[in-house]
């Protein structure tokens, strides 16, 4: 009987100190429904560019700014269900939302995504478009794989496929919208249902 204490004291303890340690009340939910976005805005985009670019897409028309503004607000309504679905999740289950834990996250988080999206948008002012969308797969990748120390470790695997998807972009730069609509769009949905499965839904 005590040794069997023991082993329960001392995964009560590991518990603990996982708790302590790492955010670990991200909502898979929200994760589905940053791919759904992504899908929405992809196929919107898809749309414009073939029924409006007559078979060249002017990188300094209309057409192009439009497809940056639906891309920018994918990840504003992306953020903004994590953050509302996060914080929905962490006070059902009495923990708290803003502390040292998650401050670390997300600055392990915007590090890389930071530094990824100014050097893309400095690519772009420079007329290189070819590599954005897989500069994009990549740089989010990383981000994920170093936030991963800091919350649920399954997000690290994510981020592993994600910059896997870049590189193939970067080099198959034809590719480089069906690699971004699969690694925004479909993989999100796919792991965000495995994580509600898993976390969520107990």
């Amino acid at each position: 009987m005590e040794a069997k204490d023991y082993l329960k004291d001392i995964n009560e303890i590991k518990n603990l100190m996982n708790k302590s340690s790492r955010f670990i009340s991200l909502s898979g939910l929200s994760g589905i429904l940053a791919g759904i976005y992504a899908l929405i805005g992809a196929t919107i985009a898809y749309w414009l560019v073939s029924n409006h670019s007559y078979g060249t897409l002017l990188l300094n028309g209309w057409v192009f700014k439009t497809c940056l503004l639906i891309l920018a607000l994918v990840a504003l309504f992306s953020i903004a269900t994590a953050i509302f679905l996060t914080t929905r999740k962490a006070k059902k289950n009495n923990e708290k939302v803003w502390d040292g834990t998650s401050k670390r996250l997300i600055l392990n988080f915007l590090i890389p995504l930071v530094t990824g999206g100014l050097y893309i948008l400095i690519i772009l002012a420079q007329q290189k478009y070819g590599q954005a969308g897989a500069l994009m797969l990549i740089f989010y990748g990383l981000a994920l794989v170093n936030a991963s120390k800091y919350s649920i470790g399954d997000i690290r695997y994510l981020g592993f496929i994600e910059i896997i998807l870049g590189l193939i972009g970067a080099l198959l730069p034809g590719y480089g919208f069906i690699l971004w609509v699969l690694g925004f769009g479909v993989l999100h949905i796919i792991y965000g249902t495995i994580m509600y499965f898993k976390y969520d839904k107990k």
